[in-house]
């Protein structure tokens, strides 16, 4: 069974960075595009950025300029840089291929508090 595998959150201050890496099979890693996605308490979940498998990415409005998504294809590895972070930012943070195919992970917690 394919897993998905979150890690990288943490608490951090305001301004703060972080980076958050997401790990799966490489049958799903090298065929499909690998988005993050993040659920705020209360919230629904929703689409933060991607990347294909060439490298081409896309962000959501809230993160464009504050947030990098890249891939390591030798690691089947894809990762979010979040630098300028602000409280609305908190949330869990999943990541899954496009389509999501692949059962949900447990996610990261990113909690941004002063």
């Amino acid at each position: 069974q394919v897993q998905l595998e979150e890690s990288g959150g943490g608490l951090v201050q305001p301004g703060g960075s972080l980076k958050l890496s997401c790990t799966t099979s490489e049958s799903i890693f090298r065929r499909y595009t690998m988005a993050w996605y993040r659920q705020a308490p209360g919230n629904q979940r929703e689409y933060v950025a991607m990347c294909t498998p060439d490298g081409v990415t896309n962000y959501a409005t809230p993160v464009k300029g504050r947030f990098t998504i890249s891939r390591d294809n030798a690691e089947n590895t894809v990762s979010l840089q979040m630098n300028n972070l602000k409280p609305e930012d908190t949330a869990v943070y999943y990541c899954n291929a496009i389509p999501n195919i692949v059962d949900w992970g447990q996610g990261t917690q990113v909690t941004v508090s002063a």
